[in-house]
């Protein structure tokens, strides 16, 4: 049972500089100092329990975030937890709709990102004091509980409320044998450590080497500043993984349509799983024109998902007919 009031929330501006060891870079993010702003959320309740959320950013410009954070804190203070949780969607609603922030968001840029990592802390504080993780207190919820905390708000032409409690309700056979299989094998990752676009072929091929050791079977390389070297690192890391592993590439929204196209006609000697980001995350018959090649899919990943909440319900929406075409 969730308690308490909301008494305080305090946001840091965190960085850490991996720019100087060429660790994060890609092709459009050169020199990236992996950065959050970390939000804590305490509240009066006696236990002492604090919810702490981040949204993840590149160096500068946290200090924005972190002055979108505080300007969205009024929402949050002196609310009792109780309440929110016994109306989410209408938390997520207040926080995305204030008359005048809304204009500089909120489900793109800075107030959406700001708006995350008040939201992950609110999720953060109500697991713990449920005594689970974040992924426990989902699994365990009752489906129409879980479908209250969602906005269906600019997709209900595609999925209503009552299509989505359809499909968890469904769900609900046999997720306990999926969750037991979960906590047994865990879920398929993949590493992209060993490949960032700053890394010199000596440590590309030594992080590779150590990753395999370690057990990785899937490896995504970032792709997109300049064809030969792309092709010289895919070559590297094919040749180490060998052909039974999996490869992935990412070139982080660096191309044009038609020169993605070009590009990864190229890259697709390598036998990549997807190319990741090929152009611009909001350009949907983009991503289906390059996705046409029968070689590789594309994927679209955070760019669509750190606008909203959660992904982009009207980007999602627009990914249906463009699938079927």
């Amino acid at each position: 049972m969730v308690r308490g009031r909301i008494s305080r929330l305090s946001v840091r501006d965190v960085r850490f500089p991996t720019s100087l060891g060429g660790h994060g870079a890609d092709a459009m993010h050169t020199d990236p100092d992996y950065s959050a702003a970390y939000v804590v959320i305490e509240t009066d309740a006696e236990d002492g329990i604090k919810g702490c959320g981040i949204t993840f950013t590149l160096g500068k410009g946290t200090e924005v975030v972190v002055c979108a954070v505080n300007a969205l804190a009024h929402h949050v203070l002196n609310k009792d937890l109780k309440d929110i949780v016994g109306d989410f969607r209408g938390f997520y609603r207040q926080l995305t709709s204030d008359g005048q922030l809304r204009w500089i968001g909120p489900e793109k840029g800075v107030v959406h990102l700001a708006t995350a990592a008040v939201l992950n802390a609110v999720w953060d504080l109500w697991a713990k004091q449920e005594g689970k993780p974040v992924w426990k207190l989902l699994v365990d919820m009752d489906p129409r509980m879980l479908v209250s905390c969602i906005d269906f708000r600019y997709i209900t032409d595609v999925l209503t409320e009552e299509d989505a409690l359809e499909i968890l309700q469904k769900g609900q056979i046999g997720k306990k044998e999926r969750e037991k299989q979960m906590l047994a094998q865990g879920y398929p990752a993949y590493t992209t450590s060993c490949a960032w676009l700053g890394y010199s072929d000596d440590t590309l091929k030594q992080l590779c080497a150590q990753a395999l050791k370690d057990g990785w079977t899937r490896f995504k390389v970032k792709v997109g500043a300049d064809l030969q070297d792309d092709m010289r690192r895919c070559q590297i890391i094919r040749d180490m993984i060998g052909p039974e592993k999996t490869l992935m590439m990412d070139a982080n929204q660096r191309w044009d349509v038609p020169e993605a196209v070009e590009w990864m006609s190229k890259l697709a000697k390598f036998k990549p799983l997807w190319i990741e980001e090929p152009t611009s995350p909001d350009d949907i018959l983009g991503h289906a024109t390059i996705s046409k090649d029968p070689g590789y899919s594309t994927e679209m990943k955070e760019e669509s998902v750190k606008k909203h909440q959660y992904p982009d319900g009207e980007v999602w929406k627009k990914l249906l007919p463009a699938q079927e075409n």
